[in-house]
């Protein structure tokens, strides 16, 4: 598959949560929802992104209690955001510049949508270890022979 617009590739449709909620409520989320990252959301305007791995570095390793602690706190703030309408080569782009893995999508002032690197590995590359990772259901090994599970973000 090409894909040339970020709408193609992305994981439509937003798991956030709110600046004040605790750091454990996001947690939960993402375990619910299976999902790395959360929006944080103030209204309806991105104000940040929360991942598995700022909850565990920002907030648990330094002994900081998740359920006192809020997302906005620990989240990566004022994220680098796409359009689903921008070429994908500008997300690529972009998540190199930035070091990132995960870019929110964008439109009209409203978060729709994620694209990751494991959205782009399924859509431009999608024999690559990556891709296969970024496909295999959670528990399920990556790597089994003639394995071709439903795709999900990375």
């Amino acid at each position: 598959m090409t894909a040339d617009y970020v709408r193609e590739v992305m994981t439509p449709g937003v798991v956030a949560v709110r600046p004040d909620a605790s750091v454990a409520e996001a947690a939960r989320l993402m375990r619910a929802q299976d999902v790395g990252d959360v929006v944080v959301a103030d209204g309806e305007q991105v104000v940040g992104v929360l991942t598995d791995r700022d909850i565990a570095v920002r907030a648990v390793a330094k002994g900081l209690d998740p359920s006192g602690v809020s997302a906005r706190s620990v989240c990566t703030p004022d994220p680098v955001v796409v359009s689903p309408q921008d070429p994908v080569s500008t997300a690529v782009a972009l998540m190199r510049e930035k070091a990132v893995r995960r870019l929110p999508v964008v439109e009209d002032g409203l978060p729709v949508g994620v694209v990751s690197l494991g959205d782009l590995a399924l859509a431009l590359d999608p024999d690559s270890a990556l891709a296969d990772i970024s496909r295999a259901a959670p528990g399920e090994n990556a790597t089994a022979p003639g394995r071709r599970g439903p795709a999900r973000a990375g």
